[in-house]
């Protein structure tokens, strides 16, 4: 089903529905998240998205992008790189990088990169594969 070197890609827009749910569940009101001020004082150009809503994107890609449903997550290691905006386009690249037939595992390494093609994180997650 897997084999090394197996890609898949994704297209992922931070939507105003997405920051604003994000903020609406988990409370985190931040300012570097919510003030416009202050997130420019610290350099920002705009408010600077969750970095969790791409764990959010994560999910969906296991959950729904892959060739199977019988999945589950066993590990990820995510790395921040670059700020992420309200209204970005976000372009999403998954390898797999390890096959473990014995334990009925896959590994992928993975990339968010911005419109300007700028990696905003990168990182690698594990699956089991469910009988």
């Amino acid at each position: 089903m897997f084999k090394t070197d197996d890609i898949f890609t994704a297209n992922f827009t931070i939507s105003d529905e997405i920051y604003n749910g994000f903020i609406s569940v988990f409370q985190d009101k931040n300012p570097l998240h919510t003030d416009h001020q202050f997130a420019a004082e610290k350099g920002f150009q705009s408010v600077v998205m969750h970095g969790n809503i791409l764990n959010g994107f994560l999910s969906y890609f296991i959950g729904e992008c892959l060739p199977t449903k019988n999945v589950i997550i066993h590990s990820q290691e995510i790395q921040y790189k670059n700020a992420v905006y309200l209204k970005d386009t976000l372009q999403f690249k998954a390898v797999v990088v390890g096959v473990y037939e014995s334990v009925k595992a896959v590994e992928f390494k993975f990339d968010f990169k911005n419109s300007e093609a700028k990696t905003v994180a990168k990182g690698k997650i594990q699956i089991g594969l469910l009988s």
